[in-house]
């Protein structure tokens, strides 16, 4: 009873990330990889059904592949994914008027850009030959 309840924990989990992922693609605080990359491992751990078919998604399944097999995202995907950080959090602080929520908008960016810049761009099979960790 306890493993089941887990699994629909996870699938449920995993339905949730997709779907705030899914927003992320359209709404510019929201974003969209970590909660892919979340959905992926739920999915790995509860529904192969669900993960085969998230693997499959041209837009994310490359991306979450990546991850799964060698930690690790593409050069250019990161880079786009902090110019999409910079511009989306840019144009929200030029449309707010609160101190505040400018402050909170300048710490959120400041960790998402912290987050994706740690991101490892070469594949663990790779790093361990070139010496890095």
């Amino acid at each position: 009873m306890r493993s089941l309840l887990w699994r629909w924990l996870l699938i449920g989990t995993g339905w949730l990330s997709v779907g705030l992922g899914t927003l992320g693609v359209v709404l510019p605080v929201l974003p969209t990889t970590p909660f892919m990359l979340l959905a992926g491992a739920c999915f790995a751990k509860s529904s192969p059904r669900f993960h085969r078919w998230l693997l499959s998604t041209k837009l994310f399944g490359p991306l979450i592949e990546n991850w799964q097999r060698e930690r690790y995202i593409k050069p250019r995907s990161k880079t786009v994914a902090l110019v999409v950080v910079a511009v989306t959090f840019s144009i929200s602080l030029l449309s707010v008027d609160p101190l505040p929520l400018k402050v909170m908008l300048v710490c959120i960016w400041a960790v998402c850009t912290f987050f994706i810049s740690r991101l490892p761009t070469v594949p663990r099979s790779q790093r361990s030959r070139l010496g890095q960790s």
